[in-house]
């Protein structure tokens, strides 16, 4: 079968691979119908995921048909239709019975399609633990509309769900990516006073002032001065990063009010001072780290209630032959692209 391999350092080849096997009855075996290029893959090619291991097949956002599953699988069966979750864990292990499933405990367990298992930009992929890194697709729901379930809406959600939004609060998004977007539509789930969205490209500030008209839009240079305006000056009472940019994390923390939660779901190729001097005083709660995506069921009913909608996100498509096309196109953000759907040749 066809698969995007990554060989080394700033390479991923088109590669020819065996189909995938179950290899434990715990596995699953999906023909992938649709996937999707994600920032994490970009960062496993330039070196900032030291877990990453040469050899495997990248990807981990996708979705499918079930073509077999091991004897131990109970909730799935083959020909169902599937999102596929970016975390395989256990449930459990200790991390995995506190929800903490991004730290799973079993050797395939968090984040391992796609970076230290092979992953789904291939036909067939193997997904271990089926029953927990799964979610069947209802019959109203079209793959388009399913294929950010399992990450970056998992992501979204996790975000906005850590972040203890209350009906009064003003929530600043910094970033309008895929991420971001996804973020967005989550946050609106608790109904916040104020939604404040910072990025500093235009077409995406025009895209997020288009579809979420009750969204205030602004941009980084006038980021500080909007949230003043909204909060007689206090300053944003949640704040999450999902840009990871250079300046992105200094602009969260800043831009929170004293005794805010910041909340910071970017993955940054480099460190991030912690500038405590600076901060001594605004009391702030930092929370961090990958996505516990243990809600995927629960955000597939949104989908299925037409209360979340990540469709308009696809604004290009591809053949998994072309896929390194797509690559360069999603890397260097050309033709004002967002995601990319990578279709089955």
């Amino acid at each position: 079968m066809k698969a995007l391999t990554y060989i080394s350092h700033g390479r991923f080849e088109m590669t020819e691979k065996p189909k995938p096997v179950i290899t434990d009855p715990k596995d699953a075996i999906v023909r992938v119908t649709l996937s999707s290029i994600c920032a994490s893959d970009l960062h496993i090619l330039h070196g900032s995921v030291p877990k990453a291991r040469p050899g495997i097949t990248v990807g981990h956002e996708m979705v499918g048909i079930v073509e077999a599953v091991g004897s131990a699988v109970r909730r799935i069966r083959p020909g169902d239709r599937v999102a596929v979750n970016v975390e395989t864990f256990c449930g459990e292990c200790y991390f995995c019975k506190r929800g903490w499933v991004n730290n799973c405990q079993d050797p395939d367990g968090g984040w391992a399609l796609g970076c230290r298992i092979d992953g789904g930009q291939a036909e067939y992929v193997r997904v271990p633990h089926a029953d927990n890194g799964l979610t069947p697709i209802p019959d109203s729901v079209s793959d388009s509309q399913a294929l950010f379930t399992g990450d970056i809406l998992a992501t979204g959600y996790w975000a906005a769900k850590i972040s203890e939004i209350q009906p009064d609060n003003t929530v600043l998004i910094i970033g309008a990516g895929p991420t971001g977007l996804c973020t967005l539509q989550c946050v609106g789930l608790y109904g916040p006073e104020h939604i404040v969205v910072c990025e500093s490209d235009e077409t995406r500030r025009r895209f997020v002032a288009t579809r979420y008209p009750g969204v205030t839009v602004t941009s980084p240079e006038e980021c500080r001065e909007t949230v003043d305006r909204l909060t007689d000056g206090r300053g944003a009472d949640r704040v999450i990063e999902a840009a990871g940019a250079d300046t992105t994390f200094e602009a969260a923390w800043q831009c929170a009010r004293a005794n805010a939660i910041v909340t910071v779901v970017a993955l940054y190729n480099s460190p991030r001072m912690l500038p405590l001097p600076d901060m001594y005083g605004k009391n702030l709660t930092f929370k961090t780290g990958g996505v516990d995506a243990c809600d995927c069921g629960e955000i597939m009913r949104l989908i299925a209630q037409g209360r979340i909608d990540t469709t308009a996100l696809i604004t290009h498509s591809f053949p998994l032959s072309r896929i390194k096309e797509a690559y360069t196109l999603f890397e260097r953000k050309d033709d004002n692209v967002i995601k990319i759907a990578v279709y089955p040749d």
